[in-house]
């Protein structure tokens, strides 16, 4: 027997906003609301398909350091250097944390500064 990851809780300070960017990075839906939480998921299949579903839940408390477990992103349906100008237009930064500069791969944050990472090869949509 195995385990399979079936979804990752992130602490943040806005859960909506949070909600809201990740939905439009990965192209998921609000699935579930409660005065907790917001749990989004991929559309016409949420909890327990082949992808995990993200639960952001609001913590007082602020993030002060590198983050020790991230998320990497592929792009689906464009190239790595249009993938990485949508995901600054919708709300992403560069970050460094300490990357030489020739990765084959970006390092991001989303709005509360949670690292992330672009990587290059495109993958098929799921």
């Amino acid at each position: 027997m195995s385990c399979r990851i079936s979804e990752l809780v992130i602490d943040c300070a806005d859960m909506e906003k949070q909600a809201a960017f990740w939905s439009a990075v990965l192209g998921y839906v609000e699935l579930g609301r409660e005065e907790d939480e917001i749990e989004i998921g991929p559309p016409g299949v949420g909890f327990g398909g082949p992808q995990p579903t993200l639960i952001f839940t609001p913590v007082p408390e602020p993030k002060r350091t590198k983050l020790r477990l991230h998320i990497d992103v592929n792009p689906t349906d464009r190239d790595q250097e249009e993938e990485l100008e949508r995901l600054l237009s919708l709300g992403a930064r560069k970050v460094d944390v300490g990357q030489a500069g020739e990765q084959s791969w970006h390092v991001l944050a989303d709005p509360e500064g949670n690292e992330f990472c672009l990587l290059r090869r495109r993958l098929d949509p799921v």
